[in-house]
């Protein structure tokens, strides 16, 4: 196996992907963004912080489209290719450097009346694991579809009560920074698969309550939070428009609303750069 080093600097820009004949996310490269990276036709994988990442392409353009976690600092990161050869039997690597700059997210202080949900009794911790295990193992999953869907619609009607990535206070308590955006909405308000994809997932959590997590294809996975009733099963191929549930408000809430969380390369990034500009 042939192996060959190469750096570069990418600097991508808006105007680099205007004239694309297909859908790709937008680039917003920062802490709970998406670095979309392009990369030679050549190229058969991707690595980002050895994980898969998501690649599209038509017959002249390939692109990379990178999950960055909000933990992310700002800098500088390799991004590890592997390009076959014209007859498929040999390969090499190669490497791309990217730049990852800095996002500010504002603070939201939120008072929980259930106290249990944010400090849990003891004997919920090992229902609270085994509920993350199962949810990780969606997260992590990467089905090799040639072309997933990433042109997502909002999976249902109503005002966004809070954003992607606030640095959440709960009872005056430092928690983890929103990884998903709220849509406020009355309880019975119908949920929509925002994108074709498989259910990978779907159960009663301590946290998120009436939960479904979709499979769009290539590490792209989405969650859906807080349901007052789950309408699918784990296995069901679902098309865009789909009913998945319907808005409630169990698990850790305030009122009624879906939390809808998107994940790439196992990394939460915000929903609205799947959206299409001209929604």
């Amino acid at each position: 196996m042939k192996f060959l080093t190469k750096l570069a600097v990418v600097a991508a820009t808006t105007a680099l992907f205007s004239a694309q004949l297909f859908a790709l996310p937008q680039h917003n490269p920062v802490p709970g963004g998406i670095a979309v990276i392009p990369v030679p036709l050549s190229t058969s994988t991707a690595l980002f912080e050895n994980r898969q990442v998501m690649l599209l392409s038509s017959q002249k353009e390939k692109y990379a489209v990178v999950g960055i976690s909000l933990k992310t600092r700002p800098g500088d990161y390799p991004l590890e290719l592997t390009h076959k050869t014209a007859s498929d039997t040999d390969e090499h690597q190669s490497k791309l450097s990217f730049k990852v700059g800095a996002k500010e997210y504002r603070v939201q202080r939120l008072t929980i009346e259930n106290k249990r949900k944010v400090n849990p009794y003891k004997e919920d911790i090992d229902r609270i694991i085994r509920e993350r295990n199962e949810m990780n193992k969606a997260f992590k999953s990467f089905e090799n579809l040639a072309q997933p869907a990433v042109d997502f619609v909002l999976p249902a009607e109503g005002p966004i009560s809070s954003p992607f990535g606030l640095k959440r206070i709960l009872n005056d308590q430092p928690r983890n920074p929103h990884s998903g955006l709220d849509i406020a909405a009355p309880t019975g308000t119908p949920i929509h698969a925002p994108a074709a994809g498989r259910v990978t997932a779907v159960g009663n959590y301590f946290f998120n309550g009436n939960t479904v997590l979709l499979d769009h294809g290539q590490g792209l996975i989405s969650m859906y939070c807080h349901m007052s009733e789950t309408t699918v099963a784990v296995g069901d191929a679902l098309s865009p428009g789909d009913l998945i549930g319907k808005v409630g408000k169990t698990g850790r809430v305030t009122g009624p609303h879906l939390h809808w969380s998107v994940s790439l390369n196992n990394a939460r990034v915000d929903p609205n750069l799947f959206i299409s500009e001209q929604q």
